[in-house]
């Protein structure tokens, strides 16, 4: 092979930016997410690994994260300061010369030519660390979907190698659900068609799974199981897909004519976003989470791209009255994606 695919993924960035910052902290159990305040509704964005260990992690309700980690520092989410920290990780990537596509705040695919992979990753970690004091892991691969996977068995703070030639005997065992990309609804479709392990969705019959999953992410989930995929590392700029806003609720919503106010509010928040970023969107996504924790969303596409907020509010409404299940809500989202030019 002429080069290899590294994953570097920085380890518990969030929680490690805010050690950084207070050094009081470190080693303590540290919960980022929402405005800090565990009392108020909200979701857990990091945890330190301290925090982890009592079962806290990304996506839980603040309030069961005190619960479960009665000890933790509960902070807010700062955006400016991690957007920082991740410049100066990437800058940190780019000086090794080596093509880096970011992937965003904290990981990045990185291109080596063939030899040592692992003086390389360790290179990596090196440099990082010197530069910006933050720990990462490295995946390495053939291809990226080696170098994701293997990143998973490289935390925190190692490196880990996945080839063709290891992929079965390393993954081959593991839960579908395992695999990056599926969540536990299609684990428990692959489970009714008899699909419980990597191995198992590997060898299994394409055009059954193609038939339950559709002609495009049927064939996808095999070729995944079966650690197939690009090797493809682009120096190009990162470029967001999409732009968002959401809020949660401290008291449920039950009036839909305030949820329609609401995605309203939030429509032409991202609209402003739209427009800073000079890209028209092409297709807007409204998030719905009702009580206690069943989210939906439903999506509607633009006659044309457009950064108009009036278009972008009416396309978000439309979105929103394809929800026919109007319990209360507690938490909204709105999403603008943009073409496919941006990655």
């Amino acid at each position: 092979m002429a080069r290899w695919v590294l994953h570097v993924d920085l380890d518990q960035f969030i929680a490690a930016v805010e050690q950084l910052r207070r050094p009081e902290l470190r080693g303590q159990p540290v919960v980022v997410g929402g405005d800090g305040d565990p009392a108020k509704r909200g979701v857990v964005a990091t945890a330190s690994y301290e925090a982890r260990v009592h079962g806290v992690h990304s996506g839980l309700p603040l309030r069961i994260a005190i619960r479960r980690s009665p000890g933790a520092v509960f902070l807010p989410l700062d955006r400016a300061a991690y957007d920082a920290a991740s410049e100066q990780v990437m800058t940190a990537l780019r000086e090794l010369g080596y093509v880096t596509e970011v992937l965003g705040w904290d990981e990045a695919f990185v291109a080596v030519p063939a030899g040592d992979p692992e003086a390389a990753a360790r290179r990596i970690q090196q440099h990082i660390k010197t530069s910006t004091q933050l720990e990462s892991s490295v995946g390495i691969g053939e291809n990226r979907i080696h170098a994701k996977h293997a990143t998973t068995f490289a935390k925190p703070a190692g490196v880990f190698r996945l080839t063709h030639e290891t992929w079965a005997a390393v993954m081959g065992g593991q839960p579908a659900g395992a695999l990056l990309g599926v969540g536990p609804r299609t684990e428990r479709k692959l489970a009714e068609l008899g699909i419980g392990t990597v191995a198992e969705l590997a060898a299994a019959d394409l055009p059954a799974v193609a038939a339950r999953f559709g002609p495009t992410i049927g064939p996808w989930l095999v070729q995944t199981a079966r650690g197939l995929g690009s090797d493809e590392v682009s120096g190009e700029p990162y470029v967001p897909r999409s732009r968002s806003r959401e809020t949660t609720f401290q008291q449920d919503i039950g009036d839909w004519e305030r949820v329609r106010e609401e995605v309203l509010r939030l429509a032409s928040l991202v609209a402003a976003d739209v427009q800073a970023e000079n890209r028209p969107a092409v297709r807007i996504v409204v998030k719905v989470r009702h009580a206690p924790f069943f989210t939906s969303t439903h999506g509607h596409g633009l006659a044309e791209p457009t950064s108009d907020p009036a278009v972008i509010g009416q396309a978000a409404l439309e979105a929103l009255d394809e929800f026919t299940d109007h319990r209360p809500v507690r938490l909204l989202g709105v999403r603008a994606e943009f073409t496919a030019g941006g990655r």
